[in-house]
Formats: structure tokens, sequence, C-alpha cells
């Protein structure tokens, strides 16, 4: 065991004192630790595909992304689809049982577990849905266009949760916690527009083919099977059932993270008892044994989200960007944004209508005996709603859902660049500016 105890409290690389260390490795750990790693690299990702398409090789953005691909096994295979809608039906399905996962937790462990916890910040999101909504169908009444009504109900929570971490102490941690449970209920809102509004071409034998897919995992949970494989090989089944019916593929992504175990199967008690009945000259098989019953007492939830999260915020959202925030500026392209109500519907949606939505309702319920936390102003409760106009990625995703002509899609994707960036420096200074208050205020 002399062997195992040095190996264990050998130092990892990264706390080193090599010069790669300290100045590489310690510093890309810190960078992926922070809330703001993924929205940078969302930026990134949107400014390579913007120079891409606008460049020289602008041509070989879209045939890249429209390039077929097919997966075949004996006589079956997917049905035929570019690498854009694969990244667009199949790893987005991935982002959104992540997003499930998150939903799960905050509903079994978290702040909406709470009736009285949730109940403001549910208003809030409420009132940051239904006023931008209206906005834009104030300005879009019918035809193709009165079908992005969905578009700046969306909050991107990489982004907002992200502008305001960059902020640090400045910024009461009561308001960052309101806004990551505003977001949560947010992204319940968009799933259930997808659901619901955005499904077309219905195949009533899929659909029930997914539902019975789901119950399996159902039925599997309750006879207490832990095998994630097998939950894997069903989880593809759903997906590709949800795909064939028409509603979404993104919504099996969901239905599944919900499904997910959010409590231990072992108290973290028992499993600290576990650990330390381990004898000294313990066998590699008993050592193995013990770590999967302390695992046991952390929700899969949580496990899966400590997997995934990083996949997902790292690699599939920024390719997510990258596949659809190619969008040809020139003088023609922004000319028709400028007329555009699409655009302007957008804009409004996201600038003003998020934060007057969700300072609005929230203000209601504080006259009906709801109160704002302690250390919370309005000036940066509003900042905090204009964090949440930052729609960017669900909004672009949604965009793709309601409109089939490109043209549309472009100008709402304009609109929401344009938003998101006036939404996240007007945040950004109203956060930095508005004073916190005290906790006693």
């Amino acid at each position: 065991m002399a062997g195992s105890d040095s190996l264990l409290k050998r130092p990892t690389f990264a706390s080193s004192d090599s010069s790669l260390a300290k100045f590489v490795a310690r510093p890309v750990l810190r960078f992926i630790d922070r809330e703001v790693a993924s929205g940078v690299l969302l930026l990134v990702a949107t400014a390579v595909a913007l120079v891409w398409v606008n460049s020289g090789w602008g041509d070989s953005y879209h045939e890249f992304w429209h390039t077929e691909i097919e997966l075949a096994v004996g006589t079956w295979h997917l049905p035929h689809m570019s690498l854009g809608h694969f990244v667009n039906d199949a790893l987005m399905a991935l982002f959104f049982f992540v997003v499930g996962l998150e939903i799960k937790r905050e509903l079994v462990t978290g702040d909406l577990s709470s009736a009285r916890a949730a109940a403001l910040p549910v208003i809030g999101a409420v009132g940051g849905m239904a006023v931008p909504a209206l906005l834009y169908l104030m300005l879009n009444t019918a035809g193709e266009a009165s079908r992005g009504w969905g578009i700046p109900m969306a909050t991107d929570i990489a982004f907002a949760v992200g502008i305001v971490a960059l902020l640090g102490s400045r910024v009461s941690p009561k308001i960052k916690l309101f806004l990551l449970t505003l977001a949560i209920v947010d992204d319940i809102g968009a799933i259930a527009v997808i659901a619901i509004f955005y499904t077309s071409d219905l195949s009533t034998q899929w659909l029930l083919t997914a539902l019975a897919g789901l119950l399996v995992v159902w039925i599997l949970q309750r006879a207490r099977v832990w095998a994630i494989p097998v939950y894997a090989v069903l989880g593809i089944f759903v997906w590709y059932a949800t795909l064939e019916s028409g509603v979404h593929a993104t919504i099996a992504g969901v239905a599944l993270g919900l499904l997910t175990p959010a409590r231990p199967l072992l108290n973290q008690r028992d499993a600290q008892q576990i650990v330390d009945a381990l004898p000294s000259d313990a066998n590699v098989a008993e050592v193995r044994h013990a770590s999967f019953l302390a695992q046991e007492s952390v929700p899969l939830t949580e496990r899966l989200e400590n997997l995934l999260h990083p996949f997902t915020a790292f690699m599939i959202i920024p390719i997510f960007a990258l596949a659809n925030a190619g969008i040809e500026l020139n003088s023609d392209t922004i000319a028709d944004a400028a007329a555009s109500n699409v655009t302007l519907g957008i804009l409004l949606g996201l600038v003003v209508g998020k934060p007057v939505g969700i300072t609005l309702f929230t203000w209601v319920a504080t006259r009906f005996g709801f109160a704002l936390p302690d250390d919370v102003n309005w000036a940066q409760f509003t900042g905090m709603g204009l964090a949440a106009g930052i729609g960017f990625t669900v909004s672009i995703f949604v965009a793709g859902l309601a409109f089939e002509d490109h043209a549309i899609i472009d100008l709402a994707k304009i609109g929401i660049l344009i938003a998101s960036l006036i939404a996240a420096v007007a945040a950004l200074l109203l956060l930095r500016y508005g004073k916190r208050a005290a906790p006693n205020e």
C-alpha cells in the first residue's frame, strides 16, 4: 500500500512549478472553470462563421454544411441529412438532454423544488416570455413572419450568466441565482414552444413509438436497472423515433433528461461508512465495489451533468454557432434587415421586451407580498433582465424552426446578433454602475 499511497499523493502536472504548468496548464484550467469560457468560445465560433461566409471562400461554408451524410447498418439507415442538420437535430439533442438534466435537478433539489423560492423567478420568466412575444406579434401579424414570435422569448444561459459572472462581487450572488433560476424556467418555456408550435407533419405511429421508448426507460428505472449503456441505446432509439415523428428531435433529449433520477441511491453517510470500512489490505475488486457504491451517493443527474456539460458547452454549442451564424453581410442584406419587421420585432423583443417583461411582472409580484432578495435593487435587477435578453443560441435555433424561407432566417439572425450585442453591453453597464444594495436595504 505504500506505493499506492505515494501514487495518490503525487502532485499533478498542473500543480507543478514548471513554466508550462504555470503559464499554460493552470491558466487553461482556470479558463475552463469560469462561466464565461463557453461564452467566449461561442463568440469566437460566431466570428469565424461570419468571416468565413463573407470571405472569398464563402461558397465553401455553405457547401461544407450542406454535405450529405448517411449512417446505415445493414438495410436500416438514418434519414439522409446534411452536416448542418446533423448538428441541429442530433448534436443539439445532447445539448437539450443536459438542459433537461438541469431542469430535473432544479425541480427536485434546487430552487424550483420550493414553491415559495421559485415563485418570483417563475413570475419574472413568464413576463420575460410574454412581453417579447407580444411586441414581436405587434409588428408581424400575418404570413410566415408571424411564426417568429418564439424567437425573442429565449435566453442564452451561457451568455447571460457569463455576462453577470464577468462583474464578480460587484453583482449580488442572489442576482446570479435569480437569473439562473429564471433562465431554467425560460428553457422550459422554449421547450414547450418548440414541442407544441414548431411541430409539423406529425406521425402518430412514430410519436407513440417514442413514447413507448420513454415508458420502457421509466419502467427500467423503477426496476432499479442502472446500466448506463442500456439507457444510451434506448436514448438513441427514442431520439430516432422522435425525429421520424415530426416533433423536433431535441425534445427527446429533454424528455430523457427529465426522466433521469435526481436523488442518489445511497446517502452520503452510508457511502462514507462503506469507504471507512475498507480494510487497509483491500484488493482491487473490493476497492472497485466501494467506489461504485460511493459514486451512487451522487445523483445521476449531477454525474451526467459533470460528464456532459464540458462537451456540450465547449464543443457542441460552438459547433452549432459555426454552422448557423454564417450570414452574408452586404449592403443589400443590411438594407433589408433595416427595413424588416422581423429584424425589428426581434430587436424590440430581446432588448426591450425581456427586461421590461421581467421587471414589470416581478414588480407587480412584489406588490402582492413577494420581496426581492435583501441585497438586490431595481437598477441591478433591470440589468439582469437585460442579460436575459441575450437570446443568441436558443433564439437562432428557434429561428431555424420558425421559418422555411432562408432570406427571412437571415433577417432573423441579424436581429438576434444585434439584439444580443446591445443587450450584453447594456447589461454590463447597468450591472457595473448600478449601485448594489446594502444587505439590509
